[in-house]
């Protein structure tokens, strides 16, 4: 730990890294097919996917890394160039990506876990939580300077995590039926996996580190990778990693996702850097509660804000995150151009109005393939 503090310490302000993870389906009957051997060692092949293209997992997905970049308009356009190898590579082998939070009926015991050392570990130490989670979604890394400055800024956003959830929900279908949620890859995820979900908060690195520490003495842990928390420190990358949203049906729905979560994260680490705090930081279930809430509802919903005594509505309290971070947005360059309605909200509308599950999901994989192969971000 003393050695990843010295990487936080190195670590540059505002750097990018996006990870956007795919479902790999069969493009005729949309059921997931375990091809990720296939198309990772063709990847090889390839020198903008070489580096970036990556198992999670089941052998049934595939993510791609845009890798650091100095800017957001930079892991933009990286990120779309690897987008558009990644989706010719799929049609060359006869394969379709898809990107919602969950597949809306395969079944988790036909998935095939990775045949790498990491992956056989996990599915032997987590067993069947391992298997059951056949979830996709996007993180975003923004590097911050400054080992207890991570920490703050992890305990800070985690009262964000609700708002992010609620914009990015995008899986409302399970085993074939509407489960009623805007995200159910959310249930699946947070409430299985061990060290998931809404952190506790540290207030500094050494208290942080201690926890770390003792994890791995009593082995729970022998990587940082097994600490999933929604949002956290990244040890190698000095980064702030968020990784609480579904993933985007369509490339600009993403994009855009991702420059909120980065403006979120620096905006949050310039307001600790000039002082302007409000306070403590939410407990546990505080955070917990307005957690539910986006999963329920998404941006259907309210919120609590808890500091004001009031009920928001959802919508209404992401308008009031951009007008936040308009700022740093401002300074750094970044573009949220959210659509109207999220993935979750245009899915159930289809449904309510009579449109198979099966039709729905065919549409979005079409919507994916057509958005993401686009050459600009």
């Amino acid at each position: 730990m003393d050695a990843v503090r010295e990487v936080f310490d190195a670590s540059t302000d505002f750097t990018i890294g996006l990870e956007e993870e795919f479902a790999i389906i069969d493009p005729s009957s949309l059921e997931l097919v375990d091809r990720y051997p296939e198309l990772y060692a063709a990847a090889q092949e390839d020198p903008v996917l070489a580096e970036s293209a990556a198992g999670e997992l089941i052998a049934s997905e595939i993510e791609i890394r845009s890798g650091r970049s100095e800017s957001m308009a930079e892991a933009n356009e990286k990120q779309a160039e690897k987008r558009r190898h990644l989706f010719a590579l799929a049609a060359d082998h006869e394969v379709a990506l898809a990107s919602l939070g969950t597949h809306p009926w395969a079944n988790y015991l036909d998935q095939e876990i990775i045949d790498t050392p990491h992956y056989q570990r996990l599915k032997e130490d987590l067993g069947w939580v391992a298997r059951r989670n056949n979830t996709w979604s996007l993180h975003v890394h923004v590097g911050i300077q400054g080992a207890d400055r991570a920490v703050a800024v992890c305990d800070w956003l985690r009262e964000m995590l609700p708002i992010l959830l609620a914009a990015s929900a995008n899986s409302i279908f399970l085993d074939r039926q509407d489960t009623g949620l805007a995200s159910v890859r959310t249930e699946i995820f947070t409430r299985t996996f061990p060290r998931c979900g809404v952190p506790g908060t540290f207030r500094n690195w050494d208290e942080y580190a201690g926890f770390i520490d003792d994890l791995t003495q009593f082995g729970s842990v022998v990587e940082a990778t097994q600490l999933w928390w929604s949002v956290r420190p990244h040890h190698a990358f000095g980064t702030v990693e968020v990784r609480i949203c579904d993933a985007q049906t369509t490339g600009p729905e993403s994009t855009a996702l991702a420059g909120l979560i980065a403006a979120i994260v620096a905006q949050t680490a310039v307001d600790l850097d000039e002082g302007r705090s409000k306070g403590d930081p939410l407990r546990g279930r505080q955070v917990e509660e307005n957690l539910w809430r986006a999963i329920r509802f998404g941006m259907e919903g309210k919120m609590i804000d808890f500091r004001g005594r009031r009920e928001i509505e959802t919508r209404r309290m992401l308008e009031e995150v951009l007008a936040w971070t308009e700022p740093v947005r401002g300074d750094l360059g970044i573009e949220v151009d959210l659509p109207e309605l999220n993935g979750a909200q245009r899915m159930r509308r289809e449904f309510e109005a009579g449109k198979p599950i099966e039709a729905i999901y065919r549409d979005s994989v079409a919507e994916t393939a057509e958005t993401f192969s686009r050459v600009e971000p």
